[in-house]
């Protein structure tokens, strides 16, 4: 015996407009959630990578394994992660999602800026701080954002 479904009643309850509407709806959402998952489980995964280099070097144009610049360690830790990136905060900057400060997850890419020229960029790891590799003669680390000038990004 199968289960019958009474679909009869929702769309008088709702209308057919209004049933259509939702069912399309609906279809149209689901990919978009997968996207959004499945970018969560590769920021979460290349969040792990960056935090893993703690202590390694700074160095100019270096992407890794044991040095790094700022978008090289981004570079670096989303490639592990499954995801590429190009090899510049500005050009990084360029191919994420945009989105604002109250959508930022721990993952997304912080990307600090110069009116409309980007600086430098690191990994949000929550709570207003980020893992990145700063400057010549630091190493990779966990700091504070210091600056309110910050765009966000998310990695598609």
């Amino acid at each position: 015996m199968t289960a019958q479904v009474h679909v009869p009643s929702l769309f008088a309850r709702v209308g057919t407009a209004s049933v259509l509407t939702f069912a399309v709806g609906t279809t149209m959402l689901a990919p978009g959630l997968v996207n959004d998952a499945e970018a969560a489980v590769h920021s979460t995964k290349a969040l792990k990578i960056a935090a893993s280099k703690k202590g390694a070097p700074y160095s100019w144009g270096a992407t890794g394994p044991n040095r790094f610049d700022c978008s090289g360690l981004t570079l670096y830790s989303f490639k592990k992660a499954g995801k590429k990136l190009p090899r510049t905060a500005q050009q990084q900057y360029n191919k994420t999602r945009h989105i604002s400060r109250s959508q930022r997850k721990r993952g997304d890419l912080v990307f600090f800026h110069a009116g409309r020229s980007v600086y430098h960029v690191g990994i949000y790891a929550g709570s207003g701080r980020i893992w990145h590799s700063p400057k010549a003669g630091a190493v990779v680390r966990l700091e504070r954002i210091w600056s309110g000038n910050v765009w966000y990004g998310r990695v598609r």
